[in-house]
């Protein structure tokens, strides 16, 4: 899912898409496609707004130069991370899907748990300086207890970062979804109807990872993305 303005990044995204921004040694976007097809996934949906499409298209291609295949939609307007994913249902065909956010980079290899998922929802937990940027995780012994989206208080340091697997059922539920206050439909409120069907999973990480979303955390991900291809 690449879509959004980065309004947090400007100057540099004035003339283009922050996932085209080049971290380290190539374009941010590069970084979590390569996380998606590290766990065989090769069936890939590139999520994009109207702005920058065709950057997007001339740098991804059809996929055959990285072993996948890409198919483009897009975003209209700003709905939120849970509106862009409604628009994989056709795409999933009523099979479970992984989605990751264009502007997270990880450290971690996600395959063992690719290849164990069987249904319900599976989020990626990490203890985080600034959880006010991200849905907050109040988790005990293992278990999540509730998940709120950038709380002025938040109940813990652990924040969901932007890798999630879920069975199909979660177009169901994105569409029962109410827009937020800041009129989008948030993907913790998706997380949230699986926790009340007892259905959300919840594994901590902890080697690298930033979601590239300000100055500072795009800073760190060229940090990451260095040790990421040095093999540190």
């Amino acid at each position: 899912m690449a879509g959004g303005k980065g309004t947090r990044l400007l100057p540099a995204t004035k003339i283009t898409n922050k996932h085209l921004l080049p971290v380290y040694k190539k374009p941010m976007i590069l970084y979590p496609l390569e996380t998606i097809s590290k766990m065989g996934i090769t069936d890939i949906l590139v999520i994009c707004g109207d702005e920058h499409t065709g950057g997007f298209a001339k740098l991804l291609g059809s996929g055959k130069e990285y072993g996948v295949k890409f198919t483009f939609r897009i975003q209209d307007g700003h709905g939120g991370i849970a509106d862009a994913l409604s628009l994989a249902e056709d795409f999933a065909d009523g099979e479970n899907i992984a989605a990751i956010l264009g502007d997270n980079i990880f450290e971690d290899d996600f395959s063992d748990f690719a290849q164990d998922f069987s249904g319900g929802a599976q989020i990626f937990v990490k203890q985080a300086k600034d959880p006010t940027r991200f849905g907050v995780v109040e988790a005990k012994n293992g278990k999540v207890l509730s998940i709120e989206e950038k709380p002025e208080k938040p109940k813990s340091n652990l924040v969901s970062t932007g890798l999630y697997f879920f069975d199909s059922s979660v177009f169901q539920k994105i569409r029962a979804l109410s827009p937020s206050k800041r009129n989008e439909l948030e993907i913790t409120d998706v997380h949230r109807l699986y926790l009340q069907r007892g259905a959300l999973r919840a594994t901590e990480i902890f080697r690298g990872w930033t979601d590239a979303g300000t100055h500072e955390s795009f800073f760190e991900a060229s940090r990451i993305a260095r040790e990421i291809e040095r093999g540190i």
